[in-house]
């Protein structure tokens, strides 16, 4: 065990004993603290729960499946009345949530589903499909915009953590809208390279999109030029962007291809007004949080909670009723109006 969590344990036997706790304990997982959407996410839980009456254990893994697993046991072994989690491989928690159930403890995925357990009360997140069909549909407008003379848009595909379930929804949305036009040979994906199988990035991680746009650049681009990049998150985005402009796109008569994004991050959103990532998918982690935070305070109370889809979530053994919010498509024409007006962020934190 690990000094923190000797600690976390040592705090957590300390108000067991002493009876402190208000309306429960709720432990929240998360998977890392490397991008700024999971810090607002913990923070906008811990304070909806605590204003709600309820105490609160909030744990980031570092992306590390071990430290997630030992992070839900300590929990559990110290009586957490129910968990939420944030997965960072959906598929690896299946004997955690069995000692949960034992313990009467209920589970909430949040925004990334937990898979190959039946032990998963409700999953609260995002229209995934959804998400993706916006991002195409933003690098089909962008596309339209700065390269309205192109007979042939040449573009590259970038897909999410093939390890998050929802990274196929992302996709599978974002080609429902440019599969089309690939087979219309209006877009050429000059690579070849599609699906998620050849396209995912592992653990979300930017330096590795980075390197494989590298890679695309030097094997397939010495002649054509690209026009656009799907990216299914802004962290990815930044890295795509990095190897764009080494080479040379964004200056000159080069123009920056389209490339989009997902969660409203601070840089990319910064890289948005400086005409160099071109759109972002905004998910109000507040709302999510609302959601999150009342779906555990009907388990808690043993009443029903708000759900609206009872179709689209199969974990590979049950059918997982959620509740998803709409995103919301953020480009250099309505920032201010979605992120800043909406009180998400400050204007002193992008300019």
């Amino acid at each position: 065990m690990t000094l923190k969590s000797i600690l976390v344990s040592t705090a957590l036997a300390t108000t067991l004993a002493t009876g402190a706790f208000a309306d429960g304990l709720v432990g929240i997982a998360m998977p890392t603290k490397s991008s700024a959407r999971w810090i607002s996410d913990g923070e906008s839980m811990v304070k909806q729960f605590e204003e709600a009456g309820y105490d609160t254990i909030l744990q980031y893994a570092e992306d590390d499946i071990p430290n997630q697993l030992a992070q839900i046991e300590n929990m559990i072994t110290n009586g957490v009345d129910a968990l939420v989690i944030a997965a960072i491989d959906g598929t690896t928690l299946s004997n955690a949530l069995e000692n949960a159930s034992y313990a009467g403890i209920d589970v909430v995925a949040y925004d990334r589903l937990i898979r190959d357990s039946e032990h998963v009360s409700y999953y609260a997140t995002f229209d995934n499909f959804q998400v993706g069909v916006q991002q195409a549909e933003t690098l089909v407008a962008g596309l339209e915009e700065r390269f309205p003379d192109a007979d042939v848009w040449n573009v590259e595909l970038f897909g999410g953590s093939p390890d998050d379930n929802n990274a196929y929804f992302f996709y599978d949305g974002a080609m429902s809208i440019l599969q089309p036009l690939i087979d219309d040979g209006k877009v050429n994906v000059v690579s070849g390279q599609m699906g998620m199988d050849t396209v995912g990035t592992l653990r979300w991680d930017g330096a590795v999109a980075q390197a494989r746009m590298d890679n695309l650049l030097s094997a397939h681009y010495t002649d054509e030029k690209v026009h656009g990049v799907l990216s299914p998150y802004d962290g990815l985005s930044i890295g795509i962007l990095s190897s764009l402009k080494g080479v040379g796109y964004g200056s000159g008569d080069m123009l920056m291809p389209i490339v989009t994004g997902q969660d409203a991050e601070v840089p990319s959103v910064k890289s948005i007004l400086a005409g160099e990532q071109y759109s972002t998918i905004f998910k109000d982690t507040r709302e999510l949080a609302r959601v999150t935070v009342g779906m555990v305070e009907a388990l808690l109370e043993d009443s029903e909670p708000e759900i609206n889809d009872t179709e689209t979530y199969n974990n590979g053994v049950k059918i997982v009723p959620a509740y998803l919010l709409e995103p919301l498509k953020v480009t250099a024409d309505n920032w201010e109006e979605r992120l800043i007006d909406t009180g998400y962020y400050t204007e002193d934190q992008i300019k």
